[in-house]
């Protein structure tokens, strides 16, 4: 019972759904404080009350933000940015920053995932760029280049950059990006949040370990996915 009130006390609410989670709860209160005051039979009262909480609950369930930090020396490695599934390990001509080949590893978010975002590597932010566009499904492969994403550079300390992309998908449609260039970033701490189903890309240099595998379950800020050479 300890361990488990523990494990409690380390989910939270994310900012990014408090104002939804308590507004929402405010009408749907006074929508069910009417149906049970005008209507004589109580069956529409009922009827509502439980639609509507099984959706709030769903939705309370989308916010979850667990407090995580990544056990261990985190020099060279690359932690998952997301909870998802990992859907694509391929080498990649990257032309918009790099201009060579790097590997790309992709995570993709259901809308039953954690839907916070943490920083893959530590090191310093760059430059951060939102580029609007389409909204694909965010497994395909074209989500990457035309979809609505976010792009955080990043250069560790040992002078190598890695590029994060935060992409939305069919039903995403808003990404929150809280780095900012110039800033000092480290595992552990937010990069961002991305409302519904979506995914999140990062490109790394050829010759790094990949320690994932086609279809593996990641949990963000805790599975390591490679390791830089």
């Amino acid at each position: 019972m300890g361990e488990r009130i523990k494990k409690l006390k380390k989910i939270r609410i994310h900012r990014e759904g408090t104002n939804t989670l308590l507004y929402s709860l405010i009408v749907l209160a006074a929508i069910a404080a009417g149906l049970w005051f005008c209507f004589e039979t109580k069956i529409p009262f009922w009827i509502f009350t439980v639609l509507t909480s099984i959706i709030w609950l769903v939705v309370l369930n989308f916010y979850r933000c667990p407090i995580r930090y990544y056990p261990g020396d985190t020099e060279n490695l690359v932690v998952a940015p997301a909870d998802g599934q990992v859907v694509v390990i391929e080498e990649v001509e990257e032309i918009e920053y790099f201009h060579d080949r790097r590997l790309m590893i992709s995570i993709f978010m259901s809308p039953f995932n954690v839907h916070a975002n943490w920083f893959p590597v530590d090191g310093k932010v760059l430059f951060v760029k939102h580029q609007d566009g389409n909204y694909h499904k965010a497994w395909l492969p074209k989500a990457s280049e035309e979809n609505e994403r976010a792009d955080t550079m990043i250069e560790t300390p040992e002078g190598e950059r890695v590029l994060c992309r935060q992409i939305a998908g069919a039903i995403a449609r808003r990404i929150v990006t809280y780095a900012k260039g110039g800033e000092d970033c480290y595992i552990d701490e937010h990069l961002g949040f991305i409302k519904l189903g979506s995914r999140v890309d990062v490109y790394l240099p050829v010759g790094s370990e990949v320690c994932v595998k086609m279809g593996q379950t990641t949990t963000g800020d805790l599975t390591v996915i490679a390791k830089l050479k």
